[in-house]
């Protein structure tokens, strides 16, 4: 296995074992057997845990945006694009593994120690937060819905992952219709 494969193969599964169990709970000895590779090639290609950490957090926040570009791009109108937001969960919440954002709860973790997870959770949050803000304006509405409509998807995602999917996507859905609706 060269340099490149290594990465790709330390990055899968540290990603799936810090979504699966959780950072702290994931020693580099474990990420080492599932990616088999030894543990000098691993700290030769991330000196720190701390660096894969940044680097997954990284990957996944690269796949939640083009994600959600995914299904604005395939919206029709510019509400549509607003609601597309929900189209993007309801695909998420699918996932066998789903085990809700990895922002949240890497935040939820380690936030209050650890700058990088802190920092990244806030990079994918503002700019989540970004686009939804874009979005509402370009359908002619108050910044407010895209602060309303964050709080709804955020809710939804950690509700989803305690609860369950049934039915979180159809309400959040049909209350930021009526959000819109009233600024209208």
């Amino acid at each position: 296995m060269d340099a490149d494969q290594q990465r790709a193969a330390v990055l899968e599964a540290a990603e799936k074992l810090f979504y699966g169990k959780g950072i702290q709970a994931v020693g580099m000895d474990e990420i080492r057997t599932a990616a088999g590779v030894s543990l000098k090639a691993i700290y030769k290609l991330f000196p720190s845990k701390d660096a894969l950490v940044a680097e997954v957090l990284a990957i996944r926040d690269r796949r939640w945006t083009d994600g959600l570009q995914k299904y604005v791009d395939r919206a029709g109108g510019p509400e549509e694009r607003v609601l597309a937001v929900f189209d993007w969960l309801d695909e998420m919440f699918a996932e066998n593994d789903f085990r809700g954002c990895s922002f949240i709860n890497s935040y939820g973790e380690l936030g209050a120690t650890s700058p990088t997870v802190a920092e990244a959770a806030q990079h994918n949050k503002s700019c989540y937060q970004d686009e939804l803000t874009s979005l509402v304006a370009e359908a002619g509405l108050p910044e407010r819905v895209a602060i309303q409509i964050g709080l709804l998807t955020e809710g939804a995602l950690t509700t989803a992952a305690i609860l369950g999917p049934d039915g979180v996507v159809d309400g959040a859905r049909q209350a930021a219709r009526v959000l819109m609706n009233a600024q209208r």
